[in-house]
């Protein structure tokens, strides 16, 4: 909606300033402003503090709402010009266009609308069914019938499909034609023909009302017989509804980056991009990239009669199918992540691959209460984030990895964050914290390290390639509709200082040491050959603020894969999660 609103608005107040047709010499209001007010009033299906003749403002304001109803949408009216037929009357032609769909094809009229002077010399309104339609008769509405296309794919690396607009069956039990001695029978086979819990779907049936559709589950009809419906209804008060729903491969498959879709609330309609109930991305990707995924409704415009019959179509649109939104997330590896992380509630996993810079797995645990935090977590990592602070002290000269490290200045610990891509962006796709090195106000107070999941994995890649990476996510971003969540973009790497060639290789020696030298801690030795391959990792706590540290973190890197994990618990506990999620991926 508004396509057009800013030219019809201009036009409007220009063409205020122009002398009216056949304009008496004699000083008095024209009808310029009621006119004005009035096609204002009916875009916003209030016409409040207009003047009408023969009827009131309510009566018109209930006319008004019910001819547009089935709409559902508001039309923008602007005035296209004003012939004063006499003293006392004028005819002003409106301009309507209704953006009836997501496409750039609009539904656009033109309607006469006959003012005439009151007592007072103000304007009135002779307001008909015709001032909002030429071929409106009264008691009849406009009504618009929009069929959206299906919601297009998310797909992932090589081209898998993540999401999909499936056709599903939605299983349900009638428990209006059940007896209260037939729900255990019923529940049972249930439970035994879909290999569900039939404790919990006990409970779900006996806490609905005895007249209740209770919903027993959803299954994508690809994934069963031809027949599945046939064979539901041989279980008494059961029944397979066709639907369509959009399910990614696994229930909680990259839930928290790919989001969710729903019905359009009244809010999210109220721009008028949306009708309330409307298929709509909720958050995550599908909210970013709601008009790209969502594509534009094949629209009809009809008029509806008093007995509820239908004209012939006053205006037709066809369908524009959405565009897939290509991203690089590998499914077997966000997999894995998701599963590793099932059980570990305030969890986050993001996994790189360093000669790409393609995010392969972006996940977050269930206890995360639908955060990203994976993405946009903020933690303060102190000054012991090790591959930051050991760039600084080669650069600074300082033998590297010895016991007693030398503290870094501020502002070798913001140049060395940068060269390993803290604080710089060129085109994840999403909003993302990319963290960076903080300095304190007080001059005597050392500065800290600030860091997301994602931000401590593509530092990892940038030391796995020995060169600055620039993380992607989103292949094909050109039509992403921001949702405002998160942080903007930031500067792009341009101007940053590069991490060079044998800086890359002392770092990697060192992160080698850590698990597998003299460095090397009881905790990382549990790294040093995962599945009989070297890991190069360094690991630590991290915090939000507080005085103590509520998190550990791990950045690995093992072959062309630099992983990031972060957990509530011991630096123990994180490496404990990295190394079972480089063994399942080996296996």
């Amino acid at each position: 909606m508004g396509k057009n609103r800013l030219t019809a608005a201009i036009l409007v107040f220009s063409f205020l300033g122009l002398p009216l047709a056949g304009c008496s010499d004699e000083e008095r209001p024209g009808p310029e402003e009621a006119v004005a007010s009035l096609a204002d009033g009916i875009s916003r299906v209030d016409v409040t503090g207009n003047e009408f003749a023969g009827s009131t403002v309510e009566a018109v304001n209930g006319m008004l709402e019910y001819v547009v109803s089935g709409m559902k949408i508001k039309p923008s009216v602007t005035v296209s010009k004003i012939d004063e037929v006499s003293a006392n009357e004028a005819v002003a032609t409106l301009n309507y266009v209704w953006d009836v769909n997501a496409s750039t094809e609009d539904y656009t009229y033109q309607t006469t609308v006959t003012l005439e002077r009151g007592s007072d010399t103000g304007w009135q309104t002779r307001f008909r069914s015709t001032t909002v339609h030429p071929d409106l008769l009264p008691w009849q509405r406009l009504v618009r019938k929009a069929s959206p296309p299906t919601r297009a794919d998310i797909l992932g690396a090589g081209g898998s499909v993540l999401v999909r607009h499936w056709p599903v069956w939605q299983v349900v039990l009638d428990k209006s034609v059940l007896g209260e001695n037939e729900y255990a029978a019923s529940v049972y086979y249930l439970s035994l023909f879909l290999d569900l819990d039939a404790d919990a779907l006990t409970a779900k049936v006996q806490a609905a009302g005895p007249d209740d559709f209770v919903e027993v589950t959803t299954v994508r009809q690809d994934k069963v017989s031809p027949s599945f419906d046939s064979e539901i209804a041989t279980i008494p008060g059961a029944d397979a509804l066709p639907e369509r729903r959009v399910l990614g491969p696994s229930p909680g498959f990259a839930a928290d980056l790919l989001g969710t879709v729903g019905p359009a609330t009244d809010e999210m309609a109220a721009d008028g991009l949306l009708a309330p109930g409307d298929l709509t991305g909720l958050s995550g990707l599908q909210r970013e990239y709601d008009s790209q995924l969502r594509g534009s409704d094949a629209v009809t415009v009809r008029v509806l009669n008093a007995d509820n019959t239908l004209s012939p179509p006053l205006f037709e649109a066809p369908a524009e199918p959405g565009v897939a939104l290509e991203t690089t997330l590998d499914l077997g590896i966000q997999s894995q992540a998701d599963a590793l992380l099932a059980d570990t509630p305030g969890g986050s996993l993001v996994a790189i691959q360093p000669s790409t810079g393609n995010v392969l797995a972006v996940a977050n645990s269930s206890g995360g209460k639908g955060t990203q935090t994976a993405l946009l977590g903020e933690y303060s990592l102190g000054r012991s984030f090790l591959p930051v602070t050991e760039l600084a002290r080669l650069r600074a000269g300082a033998p590297g990895g010895t016991e007693e490290p030398d503290i870094p200045a501020d502002a070798d610990l913001a140049a060395a964050s940068q060269s390993l891509g803290l604080g710089t962006a060129e085109g994840l796709g999403t909003p993302a914290f990319y963290g960076g090195a903080e300095q304190t106000v007080a001059a005597d107070v050392p500065g800290t390290v600030l860091a997301s999941p994602f931000a401590v994995a593509a530092v990892a890649a940038s030391v796995g390639r020995g060169e600055r990476v620039s993380p992607v996510l989103v292949l094909n971003p050109g039509a992403r509709q921001d949702s405002g969540d998160g942080e903007a973009e930031p500067p792009s790497s341009a101007g940053a200082p590069a991490l060079f060639a044998d800086e890359a290789e002392q770092l990697q020696s060192i992160l080698r040491a850590n698990v597998a030298g003299v460095r090397a801690s009881e905790e990382l030795e549990v790294l040093g050959y995962v599945s009989g391959k070297p890991v190069m990792a360094a690991a630590g706590t991290a915090g939000t603020g507080g005085e103590k540290p509520d998190h550990a973190w791990v950045a690995a890197i093992q072959g062309d894969l630099a992983v990031a994990v972060f957990l509530p618990g011991s630096s123990a506990d994180a490496v404990a999660v990295t190394a079972a999620f480089l063994e399942a991926l080996a296996g």
